[in-house]
């Protein structure tokens, strides 16, 4: 269970940091605590596993990644983790899921693939099948983005 205050600065965090020296000293101030407060209940947050990571967001249009095709693949269930982590572990992907199939719709692992072009996509996913060893994926091309924003767990103080 997360603390009032645990929330409160999950709330903080979780949108837009400003860019300044020390963020966190004015998020502290806005919820009348220390710098120090802060770090260390962030430092908890990912020490208890609540909170994996924090990173920044590119807006990969902007630096030359024109290009993103989420990619389904068939994989053996008994194969599935293997090739996964064979998957997760090209630089050009940026997630990586396995789903539960449907009759209509056999592919149980997605990857996000990255690339300057459609070309490259393809080329990526072609390295990807021979490494893992799979026959039957699909790449899905995004044509335009509708909405990207991320979650909102807690409103901000």
């Amino acid at each position: 269970m997360l603390t009032e205050l645990e929330k409160k600065i999950i709330a903080s965090i979780q949108g837009d940091i400003p860019i300044i020296p020390r963020p966190y000293l004015t998020i502290a101030k806005n919820l009348a605590i220390s710098e120090q407060k802060v770090l260390e209940i962030v430092a908890g947050l990912q020490d208890r596993g609540i909170m994996r990571r924090f990173g920044a967001t590119l807006r990969h249009q902007k630096t030359g990644f024109e290009a993103n095709a989420m990619t389904a693949w068939q994989v053996d269930e008994k194969r599935i983790l293997k090739v996964g982590n064979i998957m997760a572990s090209f630089k050009q992907v940026s997630h990586c899921y396995r789903r539960n199939p449907t009759s209509n719709w056999p592919f149980n692992l997605y990857t996000m693939i990255h690339g300057t072009s459609e070309k490259e996509c393809h080329a990526t996913a072609e390295s990807m099948a021979k490494k893992a060893g799979i026959t039957t994926y699909s790449l899905l091309f995004s044509r335009k983005e509708l909405k990207k924003t991320s979650m909102k767990y807690f409103m901000e103080p």
